[in-house]
């Protein structure tokens, strides 16, 4: 990090929050509050902001300022939708260009690199690190773990015996899987704010009616 410009730690630093969740989504970024934790000017919290905004993290609100980029079930439909083709594609190359000393590797980082396609990796690890905060609403749920476990392994078999179709269709169904564990999780969560909200509404009322 010593190496990089002030404002790429930053970008970094918060990214990572948001991401693993530190950071809610919803939350306000104050830019005074933050370059005082970071220990920074505020310019460069300022241009992180920005750059966030440019990856679908933060948006900004009128009369509010920035906050994070709440957690949808359309923006997921769209990220999976898009990761889901780049995965199936990683699996096909991968299927044509792996090699033994690379079967070992972590599970998507290996497909990834075994597609020997620069420009597929760099995109592809880009929109999964975005994809993360979403992830972490599937992974959470220790019933899912197995499941995964035997997913990649029926992937990494088809991958290694060359079944293209096969490894295609086991990689599209397993993110698939993914997206309606995640928007499962995000309707429960949903109708769990609505149930609370509607005790406070009946009692609103009811004062107003006295």
């Amino acid at each position: 990090n010593e190496y990089l410009p002030l404002r790429e730690v930053v970008f970094k630093t918060l990214r990572n929050a948001i991401i693993k969740g530190e950071i809610k989504p919803g939350e306000r970024l104050m830019e005074e509050k933050l370059a005082a934790t970071l220990e920074v000017s505020r310019t460069p919290v300022r241009e992180a902001i920005r750059m966030l905004e440019l990856e679908g993290l933060v948006v900004m609100i009128p009369r509010r300022g920035a906050e994070v980029a709440r957690i949808t079930i359309q923006d997921l439909k769209d990220a999976l939708e898009v990761r889901m083709a780049i995965e199936a594609l990683s699996v096909r190359l991968a299927c044509q260009r792996i090699n033994e000393d690379e079967k070992d590797e972590a599970f998507h980082n290996v497909i990834f690199a075994a597609t020997k396609n620069k420009r597929l990796i760099s995109i592809a690890q880009n929109l999964r690190e975005q994809i993360y905060r979403y992830r972490f609403e599937y992974i959470k749920d220790f019933s899912m773990h197995d499941k995964l476990m035997k997913e990649h392994a029926s992937i990494t078999e088809a991958i290694i015996n060359g079944e293209v179709v096969t490894a295609e269709e086991e990689m599209r169904r397993h993110i698939y899987d993914q997206e309606q564990r995640v928007i499962y999780n995000i309707t429960q969560e949903e109708l769990e704010l609505e149930a609370r909200k509607k005790p406070a509404k009946k009692s609103e009322k009811k004062e107003k009616a006295e």
